[in-house]
This record gives structure tokens, C-alpha cells and sequence, in this order.
């Protein structure tokens, strides 16, 4: 491929993928750095592993609680390196759909190696030149763990090399209590840890709706968790036993013992070793690209996608971005992503949806006229069924009516939540929804239910009141 190639793309996750293949698919030239191997942090530490081990601790929560549907329970016995076996057999199972061979068949050439900016259109891998007509940033992120004193030297586990466990910790400390802690806390605690969750802020999930961090912590609790909320770590100490943390709390300070710790507090992003200075690509004060509305940097001719943006750190978003890096890229600069209409979830047990905004959000934005719709799921005849009916779906509306946001905790909330946000992308109302006839008895039932009795309080609006009454009127005169 002699002189300067239409697109280089540096880094081989799910934003990289996409970006390359999609390029590759417009007839382009395509270069694909990836230092490690790809498929990036989804395939090998993120969504695959996690989803695996999560389906694993719940089919044995369920032989636990079977006895309120009549069947006796077991206690399952748990063969913790069989279960990491099935964790990494997902893995490989999917793996080739993103390996070397896939994308060399899809048209992108993958060169091996660390891609170092030297100038505005050209990066160099390992001693090769790749000169650019446009280039993607999609390095991806990593697990930061956080600066307490003593913390680095005790061997944390992070979502990275969590998967590297070959037998189960007896006592687990997880420092964050958001999506990471919540899910991987619940899945040891039902493979049978003794797990701990601590998080600095006054509730689980602080960027849900208060109704779903509570829901969930009450979840977490009945499972056997630990949750400190509104606490801080102040030491770790490294012993014989495992770790010891110093810790502040409401109105007290105590010290926890562990066999090991998983730092799940955030993620920083991967542009230490990318030379952006020399490409003109600046960084924001936490280490981002920084980028417009199209994913452009301050160089014009170097896009970035996903996590290593700043913006909202999911794989699906990461895919949307690379799609739209490359064709803006190659293209026409047209496209762009609103983030606030993208859905996500954080897949514990009850399942946490959200999209759009919050209600707090919303009122901050649009004042006192916001209003809330909540169904409290023991009236759900499917949650019922299940005995699942601690959830709720809770749809934020401005004063015409449209949905601005909703935040749905129910098994298959992550299912659910994709009809509202089609109805928010669209900046519909809710109560249309109640015109489309939806299958019975489902799980989106609930979002149907929401929205027929939002459209049965649109029927007490005093002047349609006096239209359908006079309708019934001049009815009743007819012979």
C-alpha cells in the first residue's frame, strides 16, 4: 500500500473495529493499529466475561430461591474454575469474529505494535511510517485505581485481570458502587463471596434516579451484600490474611478485612504514549480527545471514537462512534450523536435501564412543569408471575407531554427500555404508546400500562371532557 493510506485507525476495540471495517466497506485503504490483540476491553475483560460470569452466579441464585415456585431448593455446589472456564469459552467463541484473519478478510490491514503520532498526518508502529489522509483515535480506557494510600501495594483486582482469578475470594471488597462494583459484587456474592461493596456517595448508582439505587440496594442486600454507602477508604494494609481497609463512614470510622479488593471507582482514559502533541490533537484537563459534535479533534483530519472521547464509556456507543468517525472522515462531515437519547444498563439482578434524563435533570432544565409517570411493578401481572415485583418504571415528561427520560428496574429492563427510546429519539409522546397493541402477558406491559394511564389522565382534560361528553350526547339522541 504505497503513499499515504485514506484512514489509519489506532486502536482495536469496538470503536477501532467498526471505524476500519466501515471504511474498508466504502472502498477505502485502511490501516488498523492495535498493540495487544483485537476485540478490545468488550471482548476480552468487559461485556463478554462479566455477561458470562453474571448468567453463571444467577442460575445458581435460582436453584437457591426456588422454593416460592413450589420447587425444593439446592444449594449448588460451585466449582469456581469451571466457571471461569465458561467465562473464558465466551470469549473464545466469539473472538474470531473480531480477529486479525476477520478483519484482513473484511479488507483492513492490522499492523501489530504501539502507533506513536510524529506529525499531523503520519503515525509510526514499531519503526514502520503510516502516512495519513485521516486518521481515528479508538485506544479505548482503562481501570483506574484509586490514589489511597497503601491501595497500589496490596495487589488490587480491576476489572482487567479480575478474570484472571482461579479460585473464589472467601471475602471481597469492592471499592465503587456503580454499574462495575454493582454487577461484579452481586455475581460473587451469589457464586458465594462474602462481598462488601463501598461507595463515597450516599446511594448505589449515583447517576440513576434515586428509586434505583435504593431498589438496588435492597436487591444487593437480600443477596448477603454489604453496602456502605456515604463511605470513604482512607489506608490499605497488605498482610498475610489479605487487605485491610481503613474506612469513614456515618459517624464512625472502622477497619474491613478482605482476601482481595477489586478497585471498580472509574476508568482514565488510554492517550499517555499516543504523542497527540505532534499530530496538533489537544486533550482535555482529564486526558481526553477532545472533540466536536462530529468526533473531530482540533487536527482536521484526525477523528476520535469511544471511550478515549470522555463521553458516555459503553460498547454500543463505542460502535456508533466509530461509525460515524469513519464516514465523517471519509465522507462528508454530517454526522453526529446526541448522547442524551443513547440507552444504557447496568445489568444486576434487578436489571437498571436508563435513557435520556433524570428528574432531577429535567427539572433543572425545564422547571416545575416537569412531570413523572411511575408504575410500581407489584400491579405488573408479569412481574407477578415471577415474584420480581420490587421494580418500576419511572418515564420523566415535559409539559407538552414528551418523554425526556426513563429509568425502568425490572429483569428485562434492558429489553424494555428500547421502545421509550425510540419515543424520546423521536421526541415523542408517551401516551402514544398506548395506541399500539402490545403482547400480554410482558415484561412491556409495564411501559404499555404507563403510557395507557397517561393517556387516561389526557382524558380528564376538562376541555376534551366537554368534547367526548357532547359526543355522547347527541349519541343518545339517535333512535
Amino acid at each position: 500500500m504505497p503513499g499515504r493510506h485514506d484512514l489509519v485507525v489506532v486502536g482495536g476495540g469496538t470503536a477501532g473495529i467498526i471505524a476500519a471495517t466501515t471504511a474498508a466497506r466504502l472502498g477505502a485503504r485502511v490501516v488498523l493499529v492495535e498493540r495487544d490483540r483485537p476485540g478490545g476491553d468488550c471482548l476480552w475483560t468487559g461485556c463478554v466475561p462479566s455477561k458470562s460470569l453474571i448468567a453463571a452466579a444467577n442460575t445458581a441464585h435460582r436453584m437457591r430461591t426456588s422454593a416460592a415456585f413450589g420447587i425444593t431448593p439446592v444449594e449448588p455446589r460451585i466449582d469456581f474454575a469451571a466457571v471461569m472456564a465458561h467465562v473464558h469459552g465466551a470469549i473464545a467463541r466469539i473472538e474470531p469474529a473480531d480477529s486479525p484473519d476477520a478483519l484482513a478478510a473484511a479488507g483492513v490491514r492490522v499492523v501489530t505494535g504501539t502507533g506513536v503520532f510524529t506529525g499531523p498526518d503520519e503515525i509510526r508502529v514499531e519503526g514502520e511510517r503510516l502516512r495519513f489522509r485521516h486518521a481515528i483515535i479508538a485506544t479505548g480506557s482503562s481501570p483506574a485505581v484509586p490514589p489511597i494510600p497503601g491501595l497500589a501495594d496490596t495487589d488490587p483486582l480491576t476489572s482487567d485481570t479480575v478474570w484472571d482469578l482461579t479460585e473464589l475470594p472467601a471475602r471481597l471488597i469492592v471499592l465503587g458502587g456503580g454499574p462495575i462494583g454493582c454487577e461484579l459484587g452481586q455475581a460473587f456474592a451469589r457464586l458465594g463471596s462474602d462481598v462488601t461493596i463501598i461507595e463515597a456517595a450516599d446511594r448505589l448508582l449515583p447517576k440513576e434516579e434515586p428509586r434505583a439505587g435504593d431498589a438496588l440496594s435492597a436487591a444487593l442486600t437480600a443477596d448477603g451484600v454489604r453496602v456502605l454507602t456515604s463511605t470513604t477508604v482512607t489506608t490499605a494494609t497488605g498482610n498475610a490474611d489479605g487487605t485491610t481497609l481503613s474506612v469513614s463512614g456515618p459517624g464512625s470510622a472502622s477497619t474491613l478485612s478482605a482476601d482481595r479488593v477489586l478497585a471498580a471507582t472509574g476508568r482514565r482514559p488510554s492517550t499517555g504514549k499516543l504523542g497527540v502533541e505532534a499530530a496538533g490533537v489537544r486533550l482535555d484537563e482529564r486526558g481526553h480527545v477532545a472533540v466536536d459534535a462530529k468526533l473531530r479533534t482540533t487536527n482536521r483530519a484526525v477523528h476520535a471514537a469511544g471511550d478515549v472521547t470522555g463521553t458516555l464509556p459503553f460498547t454500543h456507543v463505542a460502535g456508533i462512534h466509530g461509525s460515524i468517525a469513519a464516514t465523517n472522515a471519509l465522507l462528508v462531515p454530517t454526522r453526529s450523536l446526541d448522547h442524551e437519547k443513547i440507552p444504557w444498563i447496568t445489568f444486576t439482578d434487578p436489571e437498571i435501564a436508563h435513557v435520556g434524563l433524570t428528574e432531577d435533570q429535567a427539572r433543572q432544565r425545564h422547571g416545575d412543569s416537569v412531570r413523572v409517570r411511575l408504575l410500581e411493578h407489584d400491579r405488573l401481572d408479569r412481574a407477578i408471575t415471577e415474584h420480581a415485583t420490587r421494580g418500576f418504571t419511572h418515564v420523566v415528561l415535559d409539559s407538552n407531554h414528551r418523554v425526556l427520560g426513563a429509568t425502568i428496574a425490572a429483569p428485562r429492563a434492558g429489553e424494555m427500555i428500547a421502545e421509550l427510546t425510540l419515543v424520546i429519539t423521536r421526541r415523542g409522546r408517551l401516551r402514544d404508546l398506548a395506541s399500539i397493541v402490545h403482547a400480554y402477558p410482558a415484561w412491556t406491559d409495564s411501559v404499555w400500562n404507563t403510557a395507557v394511564a397517561e393517556a387516561n389522565t389526557a382524558l380528564q382534560n376538562p376541555p376534551l371532557r366537554q368534547i367526548t361528553r357532547a359526543l355522547l350526547r347527541l349519541r343518545r339522541l339517535r333512535p
